[in-house]
Formats: structure tokens, sequence, C-alpha cells
């Protein structure tokens, strides 16, 4: 089995959206290729809510020898999460290299099958378990999920001196809650402030993918379980995602040229 690109959505701070985005991306590019979503956010998974299968478990199947998880298929996405394993109204009370391992266990013991791209959607911060996943995973790339506030601009920061750190590829920055579009009249304003994820990307020297507004129809589709492309794919934050699952695709080809097959085996 091979997995050809493997893309981590990271924020160095909750609450960004980070997992919204992920799911969006992901649905976006699963139009054209085919896709999986590894939920690694251990304190927090929401990739089965936001697919609305948190009700479902991934089957285990013998295989060679080996327990693998299956994949749920959802959308035309597959999909596994801490949260198909963790009780959603208790805290993941873990250490470090229970934490570790239990990720290591969910990617390589998941049978993913031939996948053109693998999303993963990573725990904030730059601890332990974003080196274990940074360091363990050949990641083609990192997508930095931002909102333009002073404080979450500091953070972002840090996700990507980390994954400079590890020489992954900082792929670009995707500023969330950029503007709030009023419902009613239609008014846009920069209620956390401007400017603030253009400048981190001049400053590391890699691009602002993406300016995304907060607004109800994103909230709404999210909390239904269903992501915009399906949802509402003509819708203009839609065509939004669209553009920028494509310059995210374009930044890994221009990164991960003449890349091999990645083969993912348990130890």
């Amino acid at each position: 089995m091979g997995i050809k690109q493997i893309i981590a959505v990271a924020s160095a701070k909750g609450g960004v959206g980070k997992s919204t985005i992920c799911a969006n991306l992901a649905s976006h590019f699963a139009k054209d290729f085919k896709v999986g979503i590894l939920d690694a956010d251990i304190y927090g998974p929401n990739q089965h809510i936001l697919f609305n299968v948190s009700d479902s478990k991934p089957e285990v199947k013998t295989i060679d020898n080996k327990k693998l998880f299956i994949p749920i298929e959802i959308n035309k996405i597959f999909l596994n999460s801490m949260g198909f394993i963790l009780d959603n109204d208790k805290a993941a009370m873990w250490r470090g290299p229970m934490l570790s391992g239990a990720i290591k266990q969910l990617k390589d013991l998941t049978q993913w099958g031939d996948l053109d791209y693998l999303f993963i959607d990573m725990p904030p911060g730059t601890g332990d378990i974003q080196l274990t996943l940074a360091q363990r995973v050949p990641l083609a790339g990192a997508v930095i999920v931002t909102t333009p506030q002073d404080i979450a601009l500091l953070d972002a920061r840090k996700g990507i001196e980390m994954f400079r750190k590890v020489e992954v590829p900082v792929l670009g920055i995707v500023e969330n809650m950029s503007t709030h579009v009023c419902t009613h009249c239609g008014h846009e304003e920069p209620v956390f402030g401007a400017g603030g994820g253009e400048s981190v990307a001049a400053q590391y020297d890699t691009v602002l993918l993406a300016q995304l507004p907060l607004t109800l129809a994103l909230r709404a589709a999210s909390d239904d379980g269903q992501p915009l492309p399906t949802a509402a794919p003509d819708s203009p934050l839609s065509e939004t995602f669209m553009a920028l699952a494509q310059q995210v695709g374009e930044r890994v080809s221009q990164t991960e040229q003449n890349a091999p097959v990645i083969r993912i085996f348990d130890d």
C-alpha cells in the first residue's frame, strides 16, 4: 500500500479552525484524488463530528497476521480518528509516551490502501506529539492555520519554526476568521485585526494561501457534518476553499518533485 503525499494541517494555538479547514481542504482534493484524513488531535478530535460519523467505529481486520483498522469512507474520503477510540465526554489524560504511541499505532495500523494525499489534522502546540509526528511521518509539507489576532500569530510563528527545525516544508499560511461578513447588510469588517497573516508569511518567506471569513454558513455546515463541497458546492466560500486546494496542490508539487511513494509498515 502506498501514500504518495502526506500533508499536515497544523496550528500552534487551538480554536483557530484548523480541523474545519482540514476537512474542507481534503474534501476539495477528494473531487479529483484519492484522499484520507488522519485525525491526530488527541485532546480534541473533531473530524468524526465534521463528517457526521461520530456513531461509527472502524472495522478491524486481520491482514497478513496483523490487526488493522479499516478507515471509514465518507464523501470519498477515508477517515480514521482518535475520536473513534476516545469517549466523547472523557479527557485524554495520557502522558507524552502514551500519546506518541497511540498516534503512531493509529497511523501505522490503518489500512489506508493507495492514497494520493493523506491529510493529518495535527494537535495544537509544538510539544512531544507534534515533534513525534513531524519526525516520524514523512511529510510533504505543512499548512499553518491562524487567525489575525496578535496572540494567534505569535503561536503561528512557533509552529513555522518547529516545522523548519525538523526540515518539513511550510506550504503556506491560512488566515481564518479574517473578516466578519454581516448576513443582513453584507458589511465586511476585520473584527480580529488585519494584515497579520500576510506579515507572518512575508517574515518567513512563505505565502498567504487564503484569507477565510467568519461566516454562519461554514459554522452551520460544520455542525451538520457536511463540509462545504457537499453542503454548498457553488457557494463563494466553497470556491475560496477550491482555490486554497489548488494552491496547496501546486506548492506540494513544487516542494516534492520526484518524491518517492511512501510505504507505511508496522514496526
